[in-house]
C-alpha cells in the first residue's frame, strides 16, 4: 500500500486513467450509495467525487446540481489525503482551511461536512464519499455514522474496482485477439509462401484451412475441401487407407504420415506425402493440426524406376550363380574324382544365392518373409535346408542384428560351413543332434555362439584345418573384422565368433539397413 500523501499527479492520473470514468455520473451506478450516506447522515447532500490535477468531478450528487467544482475549493482533496479514513468538518465557517471557499461563504452554504476517502487496490487516493449540511454540527458523526461512511466508501471502490477489472479484462481480450489476428496473418502469409501444399484442423480433424498452393496444386474452388471434402481429391484407390490412417492419428494423437495419389489441377494423379503433428496445450490436449502435403511424384518415378533397375541386376546375378554351378556340375561329370569338391563348391554358390536373394530380392515373388535387413532372418532362410518336419535343427536365440548386402556374403559363407560340417561330422549327423546358435550384441561388439549338443562325442580336435575352417577365418576374420574361438568339448563342437557390430551393416539409412 502507498503513501497517499507521496504520490504524485502523474500517479494518480495514470490510476485514474485505468478507471475510464468519464460519463461514468450519468450510468447512475453509484446514486443508491450517495444516497445511502444523506440518509445514514441526516443530510440534504451526498456526493461521490473524483479528485483530478485542477477540478473535481461528482460521480454520484444526491441534492447538488454541478457536475465538477475546481480542485482548489474542493473538500474532498483534503479528505483522500487526510489520516483518519473519514474527515469530519463540524463547522466550515471556524476552519481556516475551508473559511474562505465560496461554497462556505455563499450557496450552498456549507458548514457541516464529512468525507471517507477513497483509495486504489494500490494505495492511489482518487477522491471522497461525502455528506454535506448547511448546519453546524458541532457533535460531527456518531460512531454509527463514521462507521457506515468507511463501508460506504469500500463499496463505492468495490464498484470502481469492478468496473476498472472488466476494461482491463477488454483491454486485455483486445490485445489478445489483435495478436492473434496478427499471428494468424502472419502464419498465412509464411504458409502462402511455402512450396509445400499447408493445412490445418480442428481438434476434431475437421479441416478448415489450406494454403494458397493447396488451391494451386489442385485446382479446386477455394473452401470447397473444407471438412471431409479433401478425400474426393484422393486417388479412389488410396481413399480407404488415407481416411483410416487419419482416423488412427486422431484417436491415438500419433503424427500421421502417409504416401498418396493426389488430384493434380490438370485432371493426372501425382504422389504425394502428408504428414500432421498435433498442436497441445499445458494440459496437453490436442488443440489443432497442422501438416502438410509435398510432391513427391518425381521422386517416387525415380524410385520405382531404381528398383526396377536394382531387381533386373539381381535377377542376373543370380542367373549368374544357375550358371557357375551348371559349369561346375558339367566339369564333375567330366572329372568324377571331381565330384565331392565339386558337390561342396555348388552347395557354397547356392548359399551364396540365398544370401544374395535375401538382402536383394530379384522380384516382389522373391520378397522373403522377414525383414531385408535382419540376421535372424538372413540365417533362418539359410538353415531352412536343415530343418527337420516338426522344429528346427538348428534354433536362434537373443538379439537380432541389422545386415546389409555387404555383410551378407561372408555371413553366408561362415555359417554355410559351420552347418555342412555339422552336418558331416557334428551334431547334424545324427538325427538326435542340435544347434543353438545364441547372437548377443554387447556394446560395440557382436558376440555369435555357436554351441552343438546330441552329436558324436568329441575326442580331440582335428589335427589339421581343412578348407572349411579356412573359409569360416576367411569370412569372420579377413572380411568382417572380428575374431574365431573354437572349443572341441566332448558335448559337442563351441564356436564363439566376435565380431565388430560396424561390420554388419553401413549407417543407418543406406542399403537395407533402415
Amino acid at each position: 500500500m502507498l503513501d497517499p500523501l507521496t504520490i504524485s499527479e502523474e500517479q494518480r492520473a495514470a490510476v485514474i486513467r485505468a478507471y475510464d470514468l468519464s460519463g461514468y455520473r450519468d450510468s447512475g451506478c453509484l446514486d443508491d450509495l450517495a444516497a445511502f450516506a444523506a440518509e445514514l447522515c441526516g443530510t440534504s447532500v451526498a456526493l461521490v467525487s473524483l479528485v483530478e490535477e485542477e477540478t473535481q468531478q461528482f460521480l454520484a450528487a444526491i441534492g447538488f446540481e454541478e457536475r465538477q467544482t475546481p480542485r482548489e475549493t474542493s473538500f474532498c482533496a483534503h479528505a483522500m489525503v487526510a489520516g483518519d479514513p473519514v474527515m469530519v468538518v463540524p463547522d466550515a465557517r471556524t476552519d481556516p482551511r475551508f473559511a474562505d471557499f465560496p461554497l462556505v461563504a455563499g450557496p450552498p452554504y456549507i458548514r457541516f461536512y464529512a468525507g471517507a476517502r477513497l483509495l486504489s487496490h494500490e494505495g492511489v487516493p482518487l477522491g471522497a464519499i461525502c455528506v454535506i449540511s448547511p448546519e453546524p454540527r458541532p457533535q460531527g458523526l456518531t460512531d454509527f455514522q463514521y462507521r457506515g461512511m468507511e463501508i460506504l466508501a469500500t463499496a463505492v471502490m468495490g464498484r470502481l474496482q469492478d468496473r476498472r477489472a472488466q476494461l482491463e479484462h477488454m483491454r486485455t481480450v483486445e490485445v489478445s485477439e489483435a495478436r492473434v489476428a496478427d499471428s494468424e496473418q502472419r502464419f498465412r502469409t509464411l504458409a502462402d509462401t511455402m512450396p509445400q501444399m499447408v493445412w490445418s484442423t480442428l481438434p476434431d480433424g475437421y479441416h478448415d484451412y489450406y494454403n494458397a498452393r493447396w488451391y494451386e496444386f489442385t485446382g479446386t474452388p477455394q473452401g470447397s475441401t473444407d471438412g471431409e471434402g479433401w478425400n474426393g481429391v484422393f486417388h479412389k484407390d488410396d481413399q480407404e487407407r488415407a481416411w483410416a490412417r487419419w482416423r488412427h492419428s486422431l484417436a491415438t494423437g500419433e503424427p500421421y504420415q502417409i504416401e498418396y495419389r493426389l488430384r493434380h489441377r490438370d485432371g493426372t494423379y501425382r504422389w504425394v506425402l502428408g504428414r500432421a503433428l498435433p498442436i497441445r496445450d499445458a494440459e496437453g490436449r490436442i488443440t489443432r493440426w497442422f501438416g502438410t502435403c509435398t510432391d513427391i511424384h518425381e521422386q517416387k518415378l525415380a524410385l520405382e524406376e531404381r528398383e526396377i533397375v536394382s531387381q533386373e541386376l539381381s535377377h542376373r546375378i543370380k542367373n549368374i550363380f544357375a550358371v557357375i554351378s551348371g559349369l561346375i556340375a558339367f566339369a564333375a561329370r567330366s572329372n568324377p574324382g571331381f565330384a565331392t569338391i565339386a558337390r561342396d563348391l555348388r552347395d557354397r554358390i547356392t548359399a551364396l544365392g540365398r544370401a544374395h536373394d535375401f538382402v536383394r530380392p530379384h522380384s516382389p515373388q522373391s520378397q522373403p518373409k522377414a525383414r531385408q535387413d535382419s540376421l535372424q532372418g538372413l540365417l533362418t532362410d539359410l538353415f531352412e535346408p536343415y530343418r527337420a518336419e516338426d522344429q528346427p535343427r538348428i534354433r536362434l536365440s537373443g538379439d537380432d542384428i541389422p545386415v546389409d548386402d555387404r555383410s551378407a556374403t561372408p555371413l553366408a559363407l561362415l555359417f554355410h560351413e559351420l552347418a555342412t560340417n555339422a552336418a558331416k561330422y557334428g551334431a547334424l549327423s545324427v538325427m538326435t543332434g542340435t544347434i543353438e546358435l545364441a547372437i548377443r550384441h554387447q556394446g560395440e561388439m557382436v558376440r555369435l555362439c555357436w554351441r552343438e549338443e546330441g552329436g558324436p562325442p568329441l575326442k580331440a580336435p582335428p589335427d589339421h584345418a581343412g578348407f572349411g575352417s579356412q573359409l569360416v577365418e576367411l569370412s569372420a576374420v579377413r572380411q568382417l573384422g572380428g575374431q574365431v574361438a573354437r572349443d572341441w568339448k566332448p558335448e559337442g563342437l563351441v564356436v564363439t565368433i566376435d565380431v565388430p557390430l560396424a561390420s554388419f551393416c553401413r549407417a543407418p539409412g543406406t542399403g537395407p539397413c533402415r
